[in-house]
């Protein structure tokens, strides 16, 4: 792209409706469609420029008669001042966080006002997304490779492919859970009394258990005792109690080929538990 195109794509960037309006009102005059139109104004001033159904709605005022580009005016509620809104988004680009109540008391502009402001400027507050954890870009080619892999197995042997999957993980379990509001709900008329609920906290007390399961149901539960570590000791002895589990409710499946599915925490890699799984000619 030479210098001067880049230029022209810089300076159509900031424009104003009325210039978008007239440009519609222009091409309408010449037979072109409300799509074509559109494919024009993206092309030339950013495909955020207008929507194809504001093209269609003026296209239709210009069908019927209409030569004025502007906005008529309304009554109502009076009109913000171009400087008010300058002064809100450079706030909001200065301090992302910012609130209404900031706002108003710095710019001394009434919430009502501010709210319509940044309503008009097309903002809104969002949260940042959670996700676990930040994967690298080498990460994010291992888990494409590993997808692709478990996606061609599938093609290949379908059922009997989800059949070999053991899945496992550790969670804690406490000695008692109290009733969700949700769990609490119950079918009553408007009329009824209003049940009462008080706030209850989790036990204090909790144990560790290591469940494995496959696509049929739970394979293996088992208890940590209260200030057990889980190490690849403790872990390898798991995966024998494991095997004779599946030995036990999945006749055949031994034989069939075994594929665990398990994270990475250090007791799950260490060297102990990769030889056992290798001893068992298991699939990870």
């Amino acid at each position: 792209m030479s210098a001067s195109t880049s230029s022209a794509s810089a300076s159509l960037s900031v424009h104003a409706q009325c210039e978008l309006r007239a440009v519609i009102r222009f091409l309408h005059s010449r037979g072109e469609t409300p799509a074509a139109i559109h494919r024009q104004l993206c092309t030339s001033y950013g495909s955020t420029s207008m929507s194809i159904k504001n093209v269609r709605k003026w296209c239709r005022e210009f069908s019927n008669g209409r030569t004025n580009i502007h906005d008529e005016a309304r009554s109502g509620r009076p009109s913000v001042s171009d400087n008010l809104q300058e002064q809100v988004e450079s706030e909001l680009r200065e301090d992302r966080r910012v609130t209404v109540r900031e706002l108003e008391e710095k710019l001394q502009i009434p919430k009502s006002s501010i709210h319509r402001i940044i309503s008009d400027l097309g903002y809104r507050k969002c949260s940042a997304r959670w996700v676990p954890k930040m994967l690298t870009e080498d990460h994010k080619r291992q888990r494409i490779e590993s997808s692709r892999e478990v996606l061609e197995l599938y093609a290949e042997e379908g059922a009997v492919f989800l059949d070999s999957i053991v899945t496992g993980d550790e969670t804690w379990v406490y000695h008692f859970t109290p009733e969700s509001k949700q769990q609490s709900m119950e079918w009553r008329h408007s009329f009824s009394p209003k049940k009462r609920k008080f706030k209850v906290t989790q036990s204090a007390r909790k144990i560790m258990a290591t469940v494995f399961w496959d696509r049929k149901g739970v394979l293996l539960i088992e208890f940590m005792p209260t200030g057990t570590t889980i190490n690849s000791a403790s872990y390898c002895e798991t995966l024998e109690k494991l095997r004779k589990a599946i030995k036990n409710r999945r006749p055949g499946m031994l034989t069939k080929g075994v594929r665990l599915l398990h994270d990475n925490a250090r007791p799950h890699v260490a060297r102990n538990t990769k030889a056992l799984l290798d001893k068992f000619g298991w699939d990870i």
